[in-house]
């Protein structure tokens, strides 16, 4: 896993403690500006006929219960920031199920926005790049090569 400076610790942390009790709409965010980048990730959602359009898939209580788990997995990842390497096993187990159900390592793809600055945006990817590492690390096995 790629190792974080302090400085990037720092500034993940401020930001993801900015976000407050309110990580789900933040989340809705991230995943709205997903499908814009691939609107391809709708069909993976199945469990609602409605996931075929963005605003339906949404605001679906299945797809708000997945948005907060995905929010569960930022802030451990945030949380374990000095010691990552400790959620590789459960990174990997969640990366082989999302690969049982047809995301491709692609579909990690991520742009944090411009409200970014630099140092906090390169701090972020790199520790999305561990994370996304952590769970695709076995997905060749599984037939998938990584791109990256």
């Amino acid at each position: 896993m790629e190792k974080l400076s302090e400085k990037e610790k720092g500034l993940i942390r401020d930001s993801w403690e900015s976000l407050g009790k309110n990580k789900v709409p933040h989340g809705i965010v991230m995943f709205t500006r997903l499908f814009e980048l691939d609107p391809d990730l709708l069909a993976l959602f199945s469990y609602n006929t409605n996931c075929g359009v963005a605003p339906e898939c949404l605001s679906s209580p299945e797809f708000l219960d997945h948005v907060t788990k995905v929010m569960l997995v930022i802030d451990a990842a945030v949380s374990h920031l000095d010691d990552l390497h400790t959620l590789e096993d459960f990174l990997s187990n969640l990366g082989r199920q999302h690969q049982a159900v047809g995301v491709k390592t692609q579909s990690f793809a991520c742009s944090l926005g411009p409200a970014y600055t630099a140092p906090l945006r390169q701090g972020w990817l790199n520790m999305y790049s561990s994370v996304v590492s952590a769970m695709t690390r076995d997905w060749a096995k599984n037939g998938e090569h990584k791109t990256n």
